[in-house]
């Protein structure tokens, strides 16, 4: 039997199973848990350090003092990592912060390197530099899972609710038809055919020109039209302002309908006209549709 042929996977359009997502966030939690444990160790053992050289340089007897002393560096270090932090969340790259990280990480080192004295083995020297540098690096990426996850957080996309406009699922062709080409000139019509014996002239009907017509002046004024059957008003008012609704097609003014109140004699209160206009227009709807004027 021949070797069974092996299929490129790449080739079939099929995906590998990728890394389950729980596994995923198990790694990364764990990841985490020891970076922070990492970083806590590193600058405990930096710190108890720092606080002996102080103790055995002019401290000893302040031990408050002495404890306190190392923070003046180490907290260099936590700052400047927190601004790195803050600025590559911007997209950009704060310069004050890595000076402030430099020159704390370097003065810690220096400072526990120092701290050996000048006659102990080199095992020594690596002992007391090892924790700052771990306590760096430690904090660093510490620092770096954290930007991951707000990174991640901030991409991740929002669902928003559906608008209740499906797009449609069979995609429309639409074609688009080039314009007709319009001609410039009339097209002669076809003539029968001519004997050669017979020199007949030939008559071409001449093109016609457009002429447009003056405008004609219209009259602006309308004439009054009622617009329904006439609704019976029992109140004076109410009859008034209904037959002002006649006379240009607008909803008269309250200047208006007061002007027209007072020459009748019904006064000319302005609550009054305007409650009348509320009435004629719920007894007959149609007359809102018309145009506000425009005074009043």
């Amino acid at each position: 039997m021949s070797a069974p042929a092996r299929v490129d996977a790449s080739l079939t359009g099929v995906e590998a199973a990728s890394t389950p997502v729980a596994v995923d966030r198990a790694i990364t939690a764990l990841a985490a848990v020891l970076t922070v444990l990492l970083t806590a160790v590193a600058f405990w053992l930096s710190y108890e350090h720092l606080q002996e050289v102080a103790a055995r340089h002019g401290m000893q007897e302040a031990v408050a003092r002495s404890w306190a002393w190392p923070a003046t560096v180490d907290l260099f270090i936590v700052i400047g990592e927190l601004l790195i932090l803050r600025a590559s969340l911007a997209h950009r790259v704060d310069w004050w912060a890595i000076g402030l990280v430099t020159a704390g990480d370097g003065a810690s080192i220096a400072l526990n390197v120092a701290g050996v004295g000048q006659d102990a083995g080199a095992l020594n020297y690596v002992v007391a530099a090892v924790p700052p540098v771990a306590a760096l690096l430690a904090f660093g990426a510490l620092m770096r899972q954290v930007h991951a996850y707000l990174a991640r957080r901030a991409s991740t996309p929002v669902n928003m609710p559906p608008t209740g406009v499906e797009a449609p699922s069979t995609p429309v062709a639409v074609s688009v038809d080039r314009p007709s080409v319009v001609p410039t000139a009339s097209v002669l019509p076809v003539l029968d055919p001519v004997p050669a014996a017979v020199a007949a002239p030939v008559t071409v009907p001449a093109l016609s020109t457009p002429v447009t017509p003056d405008p004609v002046p219209v009259d602006t004024v309308s004439t009054p039209v009622d617009l329904c059957a006439p609704v019976v008003y029992p109140n004076r008012v109410d009859q008034l302002v209904r037959a002002l609704y006649g006379t240009d097609f607008t909803q008269p003014s309250t200047a208006r309908m007061t002007q027209a109140m007072a020459a009748a004699g019904l006064g000319a209160s302005e609550s009054t006209a305007r409650t009348a206009r509320g009435r004629v227009k719920a007894r007959e709807p149609h007359l809102a549709d018309l145009p506000t004027a425009l005074t009043g």
